[in-house]
């Protein structure tokens, strides 16, 4: 099995190569892909995506790399809407399923016209590679796969990489190794 940092060099390899950013997969799909990794991996992976988004700034690689933290997208937006506080209540009160169903039903998560999707949408540049980062922060208020099945309803004409704290065969996301997310058929396995 390879090591985390040799994993992380073929994806800085993957993303650059012209046929990738074609945005085709297998069978002329939409390019969406997940980079799954042990959690205990997390801070090497921020580490590097840090890395590889300082490098392509500089505008050298012929792409703009737009980097999404999935968390910080919700927390920006419930501080907008002045609803952090609220949330903060909702859990002494009744616990985070409440928390999950409030701020679910404000961001639009189940929607076609979800707020991150909406935001990702409007901060994409037109030559672009989405990595989505924040995936186990997020938990239990948002679920991959259905950002995922949002997005790829929305976004056809750059790649897609989910990095996935986790494990996804192909077929099915689990969330920490642990915690089954939902299947997922549409995403390819960025490196193995």
């Amino acid at each position: 099995m390879a090591t985390i940092e040799t994993r992380l060099d073929a994806v800085e390899r993957r993303i650059k190569e012209h046929s990738f950013r074609e945005n085709k997969g297998l069978g002329n799909e939409v390019g969406y892909y997940v980079f799954d990794y042990p959690a205990e991996k997390e801070l090497i992976v921020r580490e590097r995506i840090k890395y590889m988004k300082n490098k392509n700034s500089k505008g050298t690689d012929g792409f703009e790399l737009a980097v999404f933290d999935l968390y910080d997208i919700i927390i920006d937006y419930l501080v907008k809407e002045d609803y952090l506080d609220q949330c903060y209540k909702f859990e002494k009160k009744q616990g985070m399923s409440r928390i999950v169903k409030s701020v679910g039903n404000l961001l639009q998560i189940n929607d076609d016209e979800s707020l991150i999707v909406k935001h990702i949408q409007e901060h994409t540049p037109k030559d672009a590679v989405i990595f989505l980062t924040g995936v186990g922060k997020c938990y239990p208020i948002l679920r991959s796969h259905k950002v995922l099945n949002n997005l790829h309803q929305a976004i056809d004409n750059v790649p897609v990489v989910m990095f996935f704290p986790g494990k996804y065969d192909g077929q099915e996301l689990m969330l920490f190794s642990e915690i089954k997310d939902d299947n997922y058929y549409r995403a390819f396995r960025l490196v193995d």
